[in-house]
């Protein structure tokens, strides 16, 4: 299931990239228009390429952002510093769940926030060019990931995994090793070195020499004011629970409330000068138009209703998170992407749309932001990573 959910991924990535790209030559079939209301400052768009890093690219871009509106110095931060020390960090976990754990080119906000916190950052420059070891020119992990995965099981397992291998017979079955291999670090390092090279221990910045701690530190960021809000009813509102999600293997806790009150929030914080990172669906139900995601009226009809008594404000939220759920348990929706919403739009008819700033490149008529509408972030958000002085009063005290 774990390969079969990346490789829908990354072929959605490509397509998504492939169709997009044709636009670039000034062809634009978008039969839609926006007016932009507002649109906070963000760092340049990046591309992750080949590689299953939104999480990476994404919350990078976000923390950028925060830099940005708190210091007004824009920087670019080291996405592969972050790969480098991340999957070590998901090996370590995977040897010491004994083998039964999650490899995966995915993450959360999560995991960027707890790599400048426990190993802090570089600039770009820090570190080679996303691909250059590879050949390539941006970052490309279909050589380089299954070799790591393979190096990572190797630790655990003499004859492959249990989640990898079919066996009919108890002399297939997958043997864990009596203990993990001896040295199993130093190979797993050495393969990430490889391919995404070598975290710098020192290196030179703006005239002077730092470490990764020291340059984090002086970034001014809190790594503590960031959460995760979520909404799903098979957990209580008001309380802090787990998304059992495959990429989430850090088992970060995300504070649970209502829907409208999470889109609320959303709204509150930009409305602030709060730009907010978004964790959620881009390969389920919706409408495709070049960087533009809204939903089918099929979804927009369950949503709202078919009749003047089931537009009342409170059906409708209550059908919204029924379906929320519904689409959740039966994987229509999954949590595949994260980017960063950074303000507000309406379309030709008036309906309110979010600018996203996503990590594909400069691609499509909006050269990599999209517009997503907000009944679709309502329906298609895991969930959304912010500070918490972004939030409702309210809201702050309950997630301190």
């Amino acid at each position: 299931m774990k390969r079969l959910a990346l490789t829908i991924l990354l072929v959605f990535t490509m397509v998504w990239q492939s169709a997009l790209a044709q636009h670039t030559a000034g062809q634009n079939p978008s039969t839609k228009t926006f007016t932009i209301l507002k649109q906070l400052p963000i760092t340049s768009i990046k591309n992750q390429w080949r590689s299953g890093t939104c999480w990476d690219y994404g919350t990078l871009g976000f923390l950028e952002a925060e830099i940005l509106r708190k210091t007004g110095k824009t920087y670019d931060l080291c996405e592969m510093f972050v790969v480098n020390k991340d999957y070590m960090d998901n090996a370590t976990h995977y040897v010491r769940m004994h083998g039964y754990s999650q490899i995966s080119e995915g993450g959360s906000c999560d995991d960027v926030v707890d790599v400048i916190r426990n190993h802090g950052i570089c600039p770009e420059d820090a570190m080679p060019a996303p691909g250059s070891l590879t050949g390539d020119t941006l970052a490309n992990f279909r050589v380089f990931f299954p070799e790591f995965e393979r190096e990572v099981i190797s630790a655990v397992w003499s004859n492959g995994p249990r989640e990898l291998n079919r066996f009919t017979t108890e002399e297939q079955a997958p043997l864990r090793n009596k203990e993990p291999k001896a040295h199993w670090k130093d190979s797993v390092q050495a393969v990430i070195e490889k391919y995404v090279g070598r975290c710098p221990e020192t290196f030179e910045y703006e005239g002077r020499t730092w470490t990764p701690m020291e340059f984090a530190a002086s970034l001014q960021l809190d790594v503590d004011d960031y959460v995760s809000i979520t909404s799903y009813t098979h957990h209580p509102f008001n309380q802090w629970f787990v998304i059992e999600a495959p990429y989430k293997w850090r088992l970060k806790p995300s504070y649970n409330i209502p829907i409208d009150e999470l889109m609320a929030a959303l709204d509150y914080a930009l409305d602030k000068g709060f730009t907010v990172a978004w964790g959620g669906d881009v390969s389920g139900n919706f409408n495709i138009q070049p960087a533009v995601s809204d939903l089918p009226d099929s979804l927009l009809n369950i949503i709202t209703g078919q009749t003047a008594a089931s537009a009342d404000p409170q059906a409708q939220t209550s059908r919204l998170q029924q379906l929320r759920q519904e689409q959740w348990d039966d994987w229509t929706f999954t949590y595949d992407h994260v980017m960063l919403i950074y303000g507000k739009a309406v379309d030709e008819n008036g309906r309110p749309f979010y600018l996203v700033k996503n990590t594909w490149g400069e691609i499509g008529p909006y050269k990599g932001t999209w517009y997503m509408s907000k009944d679709y972030i309502a329906l298609n958000t895991t969930y959304i990573f912010l500070n918490r002085h972004a939030l409702p009063k309210k809201l702050q005290k309950a997630v301190k």
